[in-house]
């Protein structure tokens, strides 16, 4: 059993996801919210696409790391503090911020080169991390870095923007526990957008 306490902010940290995933273009359609817990975690957000998508361009990226860092924006805007409950939300943009600077070219300041190895690289070829410059090393740290607190500083300023929805979302959810497509975009009166003007809005190319 959840305190009110917990719960109320287990709903703000979701609805902060779910908001943040609505208001940035080209972000994929947030599907349900549920604060039930489940095993660790207090409550999830699911956002999927329409269809299967295999390249993402850097405006999209960045959308989805503002989006996972909704759920702490949320907590920073409403309680003026923050919990552990996003420790698994920022290895995730951790992850993906690494990933656009030291393997798929997104930052200037290392240029279109890969100075990370994947997960299927022949050691033969990339002999690892300890192979790479430590000035280099300290160069992707810190645009990782700039990129996940640009984006969080994003998150922030969008959700106080939008103080009133996140507030009738967070209270719906709390009334009801678990919401819907239909009803988390009809809550915060936001048009759910076709998926043509979502590929255009992150760059995809429009079949």
């Amino acid at each position: 059993m959840l305190s009110d306490e917990v719960k109320e902010r287990t709903a703000f940290h979701e609805s902060g996801h779910a908001l943040l995933g609505m208001l940035t273009k080209g972000a994929d359609p947030v599907r349900k919210i549920s604060i039930i817990p489940r095993g660790r975690s207090l409550g999830v957000t699911i956002q999927a696409p329409d269809d299967d998508r295999y390249d993402f361009d850097s405006a999209y990226l960045r959308g989805r790391i503002v989006g996972m860092l909704g759920g702490r924006a949320a907590e920073e805007v409403v309680f003026g503090n923050v919990t552990t409950g996003a420790e698994s939300d920022l290895e995730k943009v951790t992850q993906i911020a690494r990933r656009m600077v030291g393997r798929w070219g997104m930052s200037d300041a290392i240029g279109p080169v890969t100075v990370l190895p994947g997960p299927t690289d022949d050691p033969m070829l990339f002999p690892g991390v300890d192979a790479v410059a430590p000035r280099t090393r300290e160069l992707v740290d810190a645009e990782v870095r700039r990129i996940v607190e640009e984006c969080y500083a994003e998150a922030i300023r969008s959700l106080r923007d939008n103080r009133d929805k996140l507030a009738a979302l967070s209270s719906a959810l709390l009334e009801r526990e678990t919401l819907d497509e239909l009803d988390v975009y009809r809550i915060v009166g936001i048009e759910r957008p076709p998926q043509a003007e979502r590929d255009q809005a992150a760059g995809l190319p429009i079949a």
